[in-house]
């Protein structure tokens, strides 16, 4: 392997791309992003003392607080794909973890995960202090956070959730999915599997940014002939966790753009009770299929989108 630079951490999956991982886009979907951070979260949780974290029978398990997401280099089909893991930061009941996805071929980062969890009763989710043996454990895991791998449009500071349907409602939010869980979506504690969320949002997502991507190439200086739409950086904070028959709404909104970016914000919320499973905020791009490249926002796109924002749009 030609290894673009040095990265930190243990290796903690290894696989690579089908081409069912695939979009329209021609590149590896978020969802599946998030499937292989989770199985890797697996083989960090060994890492840490914890084997038997995520089997039916575990005692403890780690519950998925956040992850913040930074996409670098797009996976195509056929892609070979590793995992690197180790502790940002730890506390008596919580963690912050790295994990690096790399290109095994090149040695370039494809995207990068800040994900924090908490230690809990596999069941009722009862958060309770680890054990010494991963205390022991992550003082030897311990990481600094890579340049490419730290937040750089989307702040990771302490929130208050704003989201809930009455709200959505009141801003207006464009709702962009609507069903329920099957079991096959959650996992072996019955809870949805944390794909979903994202999953879900890239489902519905067509009908919602369609038109902002329609203004940015009208106005574009150089109009693509074909195009899509690519996300560059997620916060996605998991609230609550439905399990299967539950129902899940998706509501989605505009916050603005810059001359390169777009960014937004996704709820996942109950439509039974309007309490929020799940919030996000995203900055995505307009991609030019052909180039393989952002489309820029001219300030007459940008003028155009906001018409689109909604004021006091937050997580």
């Amino acid at each position: 392997m030609t290894t673009a630079e040095t990265l930190p951490g243990v290796e903690i999956w290894r696989g690579g791309v089908n081409t069912w991982d695939c979009d329209e886009m021609g590149h590896m979907n978020v969802r599946h992003y998030i499937v292989r951070a989770m199985e890797g979260l697996v083989g960090l949780a060994a890492e840490l003392g914890l084997p038997h974290a995520f089997t039916p029978y575990a005692n403890a398990t780690l519950l998925v607080k956040e992850h913040h997401v930074r996409f670098l280099r797009e996976a195509h089909a056929g892609a070979t794909l590793h995992m690197l893991g180790g502790v940002i930061e730890i506390t008596d009941t919580e963690a912050r973890l790295l994990q690096l996805l790399v290109h095994s071929a090149s040695g370039e980062l494809a995207a990068t995960f800040q994900t924090t969890v908490v230690h809990a009763t596999p069941r009722e989710g009862e958060v309770f202090p680890w054990p010494k043996i991963t205390r022991e454990r992550a003082a030897a895991l311990m990481v600094e956070v890579p340049e490419k791998a730290r937040a750089r449009s989307i702040d990771l500071s302490p929130f208050t959730p704003t989201a809930s349907l009455a709200r959505a409602e009141t801003l207006g939010m464009k709702r962009i999915g609507l069903g329920a869980l099957s079991p096959t979506e959650c996992d072996v504690f019955g809870r949805m599997r944390t794909e979903q969320f994202i999953g879900r949002v890239s489902d519905g997502i067509g009908s919602f940014i369609g038109p902002f991507r329609d203004a940015i190439v009208e106005h574009a200086d150089h109009r693509p002939t074909r195009f899509g739409g690519a996300v560059l950086e997620y916060r996605l904070a998991y609230l609550a966790w439905p399990q299967a028959g539950d129902r899940v709404e998706l509501r989605s909104g505009l916050i603005g753009s810059d001359p390169r970016t777009m960014r937004m914000v996704h709820w996942m919320v109950d439509p039974a009770t309007g309490a929020p499973w799940a919030t996000s905020e995203a900055v995505a791009v307009t991609f030019d299929l052909d180039a393989r490249k952002a489309v820029p926002i001219t300030p007459a796109a940008q003028a155009a989108l906001k018409a689109f924002s909604l004021e006091g749009l937050a997580l």
